[in-house]
């Protein structure tokens, strides 16, 4: 059985899997990885870090030759940033949370294909609106920021509503049945964040890795708690998904107060710097239980790709 959809025929690629963007962690080296093992790697730019994304780019194209890709922050992104990313002639270009009016033109104008990430039903009419050739629908189980949807009954209602433009599917997706059931929704494949997060290329130190394998999904939680601390201005629908620690767990409920408390703020970025784990966000989705191992994301894209093979397979052959 070959996994063939319309979002691999579009990419030109072998197996409909993508790397989430994730800003920070999702480097060169995990994109090339993602895309030499069959799918989509996508670097994460984050919100517009142009010193940093020369060289993740450069980092990604040293080493894969297939096609690649790089996401930012619609609400964050500045045109300028855009426009330098696409010099290197990224396959696709992928904006979240925000109103991406503004930019799509600039990317539907170049080589690469729009991937619109999109976490209820509004931002679904405004993606097909703008000409996405994807449109991916994140659940509320997708570690890091997100909406309030859940994946099993969001996805389907997203198909249903942007025929014909391929869906991909992310959040909670973590192993070849989370691949299976996102294809099984009518989703052309998926798009998958915290479990790549814990491969061998990405950029994330080795305590949160180790806090990842060892978490359960119930262990995790959305809050704008880390985002009031490090001073980011997120939008407000726009909550993050981590694993509770003693900071979440003093500041739950007092967001306002801690707003107001520039010595609580300065005290938490100093312990982030020392790394301390009682701080330390660990960006992490609920999917997180059947997260055992640190792989390379090369094999991670085949063994989730065979799993789902096999995994459908044996489901069409007891009908």
């Amino acid at each position: 059985m070959t996994l063939r959809t319309k979002f691999t025929d579009i990419m030109g690629i072998d197996n409909p899997m993508a790397s989430a963007p994730m800003g920070g962690s999702a480097g060169g080296a995990l994109a090339a990885a993602v895309s030499n093992g069959g799918g989509l790697g996508l670097i994460g730019g984050g919100r517009s870090d142009f010193e940093w994304i020369g060289p993740q780019i450069e980092c990604a194209t040293s080493h894969t030759r297939k096609p690649w890709g790089i996401g930012f922050l619609s609400w964050a992104l500045l045109s300028e940033t855009l426009h330098h990313a696409l010099e290197f002639g990224p396959s696709a270009v992928m904006l979240s949370f925000g109103d991406p009016t503004a930019f799509a033109p600039v990317v539907r104008a170049s080589e690469a294909k729009l991937i619109v990430q999109v976490v209820n039903l509004d931002e679904a009419r405004v993606a097909v609106d703008v000409g996405a050739d994807v449109i991916v629908a994140q659940g509320m189980e997708a570690g890091g920021h997100g909406g309030t949807r859940a994946t099993l009954p969001f996805v389907p209602a997203v198909v249903d509503l942007v025929s014909p433009t391929p869906v991909l599917a992310a959040g909670g997706i973590a192993d070849g049945r989370g691949l299976a059931a996102a294809l099984s929704l009518g989703a052309a494949g998926a798009l998958i964040g915290t479990r790549f997060n814990t491969c061998e290329e990405a950029l994330v130190d080795s305590e949160v890795i180790k806090a990842v394998l060892n978490g359960h999904g119930e262990d995790t939680e959305r809050s704008g708690v880390f985002d009031i601390a490090r001073g980011v201005a997120w939008p407000a629908p726009y909550t993050g998904r981590t694993i509770r620690n003693e900071f979440l767990d003093q500041w739950r409920g007092r967001e306002v107060e801690l707003m107001a408390d520039a010595a609580a703020r300065a005290e938490y970025r100093k312990a982030e710097q020392r790394g301390d784990m009682r701080v330390v966000p660990v960006w992490a989705g609920e999917a997180i239980d059947l997260i055992t191992e640190s792989l390379s994301a090369t094999d991670l894209v085949r063994t989730m790709v065979s799993d789902a093979e096999e995994l459908l397979r044996r489901i069409l052959n007891q009908t």
